[in-house]
Parts: C-alpha cells; sequence; structure tokens
C-alpha cells in the first residue's frame, strides 16, 4: 500500500499542475482615445520641455499562467506631435529630431511582462524610431491584475529612460538633455 502511495501521489500533482498552468491568451486594443505618450527632456539644465504623442494604436496579449508570454505593440504617430510652442514642434517633427517626413511613426514592441506583485511589473522590448530599432524595458503599473482582469478593460502606466542620441537624435546638446523621461499611459479593452 505504501508503494501505491509513492507511485499514485507525485502523478497526481502532476496531473494538477499540468492542468492549472497556462490559460487562454486574453487579446485586447488600446483605447486611443484614452491613451497618450509624454516625452520628457532637460531644457538649459533648468527647466524641461515635454512633448506628447496623442495618436497611437496598439494590441496587448497577456497569457494567464505565463506573463513572459505578453506582447505589448504600439505605434505612435510621429506625424502628430504636439510641443509647447511652434519653435519646438517643427524642431521636434524636422530631420534634426523625428524626421517626421521620413519616419512618420515611433514603434515599442514589449516581448515580455515580468510581474513583480499583481499590478507591477517590467516589459522587455524594443524601441524604434527614426528608422533605428534599441532594446528597451518599460517600467509597468497596472490599475488591477491583469492576469484576473479577463474580459475587462485594463488600464497601465509604463515608464522608461531614453538616450536620444543612441536613435540619431544628436543636435543642441548644449540646450536639450540627452535623457528623455518617456510616459506612456493606456488603456487596454478586451476584443
Amino acid at each position: 500500500m505504501n508503494l501505491m502511495r509513492l507511485v499514485l501521489l507525485p502523478l497526481a500533482a502532476l496531473f494538477a499542475l499540468a492542468n492549472t498552468s497556462i490559460g487562454t491568451p486574453q487579446r485586447y486594443t488600446l483605447d486611443a482615445g484614452a491613451s497618450n505618450v509624454a516625452a520628457k527632456v532637460p531644457f538649459f539644465g533648468l527647466a524641461s520641455k515635454t512633448a506628447r504623442f496623442p495618436r497611437m494604436q496598439g494590441a496587448v496579449t497577456i497569457v494567464p499562467g505565463a506573463p513572459e508570454r505578453a506582447v505589448i505593440d504600439v505605434t505612435f504617430d510621429a506625424t502628430a506631435i504636439e510641443a509647447p510652442d511652434s519653435v519646438t514642434l517643427a524642431r521636434l517633427r524636422g530631420d534634426k529630431f523625428f524626421w517626421v517626413e521620413k519616419y512618420p511613426t515611433v514603434r515599442f514592441v514589449g516581448r515580455s511582462l515580468k510581474l513583480s506583485s499583481p499590478t507591477r511589473g517590467t516589459v522587455a522590448g524594443e524601441l524604434t524610431a527614426r528608422g533605428i530599432t534599441r532594446p528597451q524595458t518599460l517600467a509597468v503599473t497596472f490599475d488591477a491584475d491583469p492576469l484576473a482582469q479577463v474580459g475587462k478593460p485594463v488600464s497601465f502606466t509604463g515608464t522608461t529612460t531614453i538616450d536620444r542620441r543612441q536613435f540619431g537624435m544628436k543636435s543642441y546638446q548644449l540646450i536639450v538633455g540627452n535623457k528623455v523621461e518617456i510616459t506612456l499611459k493606456a488603456r487596454m479593452v478586451p476584443r
């Protein structure tokens, strides 16, 4: 009888683990009206200027039981960039910065979500601007546990800092800082 228990208990435990591992992927679309991106850069070392990308589109897939398989794919319309004044706006749209005539979009593709709590984590992926793609990690905070919100909208805020020179934006270095703080606020709706 003891031998039977030694064999059956591990098999039962294995069966239970197999049945609770990975859930059905949850697919979301970004609610563009409730989402935006802001890029804040130091200006003259005394203040800062913030540009906004009000138009975006994207999709998110989260896999319950396997958040490392999550995909976040967001594209920002660089031609719609907003700036605090017309001079800054013209420079940001020009060839020294985003060069929107040649590169009309900025894109972030996150390929793995690592949760440190039910509502916080990081998304590892790649950011593409001006045709240059670099690895980038986004620190994310969800308004609710995304793995427990099946069929419900979920909002999150993602933050990261980039060095603009790595994306070919090297002009005005004595005036404009090189580190850019990016904040993505997004609302995801089930699709």
